[in-house]
C-alpha cells in the first residue's frame, strides 16, 4: 500500500482499525455512536522513530493525534513519545 504522506522526524502515520459495529451481546451500534478506535495500525514511520515499525498496532494518548484525510483515506499522525503501548496479535 502506497501512503502519500512522509512523516518527519519522530512522527508515525497510522490508520484506524475497523470500529466495532456489534456489542458482545449482539446489539448493533449505529455509526454516530461508535467510539473512535484506540488501537491503530502503523503504515509509515519517520526517520527518527525507533520503537515501532510499519504494520505494528499501537495505542496512543488521547487527543495527542492529528487527524487528516488524503485521497479519500483517513490517517492519524502521532508523535512517537505519545505512543503508550503496542498490541500483539
Amino acid at each position: 500500500m502506497s501512503v502519500p504522506i512522509t512523516p518527519l522526524a519522530d512522527y508515525v502515520v497510522a490508520q484506524a482499525l475497523e470500529a466495532q459495529t456489534k456489542t458482545a451481546s449482539g446489539l448493533y451500534i449505529p455509526g454516530g455512536a461508535q467510539e473512535k478506535p484506540k488501537v491503530v495500525k502503523v503504515v509509515v514511520v519517520g526517520k527518527d522513530v525507533k520503537a515501532v515499525k510499519a504494520g505494528d498496532q499501537i495505542i496512543f494518548k488521547g487527543y495527542s493525534q492529528t487527524d487528516i484525510k488524503v485521497d479519500g483515506n483517513d490517517y492519524i499522525l502521532v508523535k512517537e513519545e505519545d505512543i503508550i503501548a503496542t498490541v500483539k496479535g
